[in-house]
């Protein structure tokens, strides 16, 4: 019979099936010979809330990761739930939504405690307290960014990960080699919260632990979720090297900035393809330089250039990422942003360019200026579950605007997409982006009625 103290983990509902990595990060980092934990994914659980109860009985705690949006409501009900059936069990949250708002989090009468930032060494010491029969509460953490290496590896027995196989329809393992980013964009969370530190696993350790997933789970791909991938040039060289040295045989995503591509060159971005590297992620926001630098993304225009005809010559896959609608951005930097999105797309089958409507985020230079200007933040749990950062439309641009904005980004999709049934609207959609003409758009009424746009958040 199993008496060694429990601790459950809990991943909310969410429309995405990475892996639920931070969870992993926190058990694994727990003395197992000592606590017993049970990580519960809401994605994969018919009803989640009453697996979570059943868990927690007699557990020393309930631990879960939210992140702002959606998941907020699925979070909310299950701790209430929680608290209902097991009113002494204490409801710990951490993650990104409450790194950036503890005191709201704490407000809400089911959390007994928050975690802020890295949590691996903060819930091991809530965790020992509790154990020693300790009344824990209020908010844990900082800033203090701890070396990656020092962490055990990630124990991806505690999850069932053929079910991800199965929800993904590929064998892909999503991963972390390194946490937090140096640069200073004036719209990201992330200073708030690592103060622009990053830490990053040694090459080795990262080639070791990716054999050791592909041996065990008969991995195909290996998805990188960090930040900034690429941050370091010799550690990459080093990682590429190391994967050829193994003979590898697996594919690998990650995230690039278009000024590393640039720096890095193309003879290392092709050692990364010759040992596997299929696709990478740029956020390039704007095609406007002006916009670029009010952004304090520290990048050229030239550079997202270069870097897109590398990976042309290098048939490398990317997402080129852009946003549109900052307080205060004028037409010309959208039809700058629109048009560098559709060159980009037109040059690769395999170039995406997804575009997004600004959202202030808190935690940033640019969140500041638009509260500054009037701009009203949620103000409890319930109205940040219900904020969508990706989906709506921008409080700064018109509704004409919009639809305009929508309608490229449908046409330019469909335009250079493979697939000999897709050629009639192919051929539609060409001919509208090479005229710049989005008016009546039947196309895109007929096939959003067969097939609705998937919600993403």
């Amino acid at each position: 019979m199993n008496m060694r103290p429990r601790v459950v983990l809990y991943n909310p509902r969410a429309v995405f099936y990475t892996m639920p990595l931070a969870l992993i990060a926190l058990a694994s980092a727990l003395d197992r010979h000592d606590i017993d934990v049970v990580i519960v994914d809401g994605r994969l659980e018919a009803d989640p809330a009453a697996s979570v109860v059943a868990a927690a009985t007699g557990a020393l705690c309930v631990g879960m990761t939210v992140l702002s949006g959606a998941p907020i409501h699925d979070a909310l009900y299950v701790s209430r739930a929680v608290k209902a059936a097991h009113p002494a069990c204490p409801i710990v949250w951490g993650g990104w939504h409450p790194s950036l708002f503890p005191d709201d989090c704490l407000s809400e009468p089911s959390v007994d405690v928050v975690v802020v930032g890295q949590g691996e060494y903060v819930f091991r010491e809530i965790v020992a307290r509790l154990h020693d029969g300790e009344r824990v509460s209020g908010r844990f953490g900082g800033a203090a960014l701890h070396d990656l290496n020092e962490f055990p590896a990630h124990d991806y027995s505690l999850i069932p990960v053929t079910r991800y196989f199965a929800r993904k329809g590929r064998r892909q393992v999503d991963y972390i080699s390194s946490q937090g980013c140096r640069f200073r964009c004036a719209f990201c969370a992330d200073p708030a919260v690592y103060a622009r530190g990053w830490t990053g696993l040694a090459p080795g350790r990262v080639a070791a632990e990716a054999e050791t997933l592909q041996r065990r789970f008969g991995m195909e791909e290996l998805a990188f979720q960090d930040e900034t991938f690429f941050t370091h040039r010799s550690r990459i060289d080093q990682i590429a090297a190391e994967f050829l040295r193994r003979g590898l045989r697996i594919e690998w995503t990650a995230t690039l900035r278009a000024d590393q591509a640039y720096r890095m060159g193309e003879t290392l971005l092709a050692a990364c393809v010759r040992a596997g590297l299929r696709r990478v992620m740029i956020g390039v926001e704007s095609g406007s330089q002006a916009t670029l630098d009010r952004l304090k993304k520290d990048l050229r225009l030239e550079h997202v250039e270069a870097a897109a005809d590398m990976c042309v010559r290098l048939n490398l896959g990317v997402i080129f990422n852009f946003i549109v609608g900052f307080p205060g951005e004028d037409d010309a930097s959208i039809d700058a942003t629109l048009a560098l999105a559709k060159r980009l797309r037109a040059l690769h089958p395999r170039f995406e360019t997804p575009i997004f409507y600004y959202r202030p985020y808190p935690g940033n230079p640019m969140a500041d200026h638009a509260r500054a200007g009037g701009y009203t933040f949620p103000r409890s749990l319930t109205e940040w579950a219900n904020f969508d950062y990706i989906g709506n439309r921008s409080p700064w641009m018109s509704e004409k605007r919009w639809r305009h904005i929508e309608r490229f980004k449908f046409y330019s999709r469909h335009a250079w997409q493979n697939g000999t049934w897709r050629w009639p609207l192919r051929a539609a959609s060409r001919w509208r982006c090479d005229r710049n003409w989005y008016g009546l758009p039947i196309e895109k009424t007929v096939v959003e009625w067969l097939r609705p746009p998937q919600q993403v958040s």
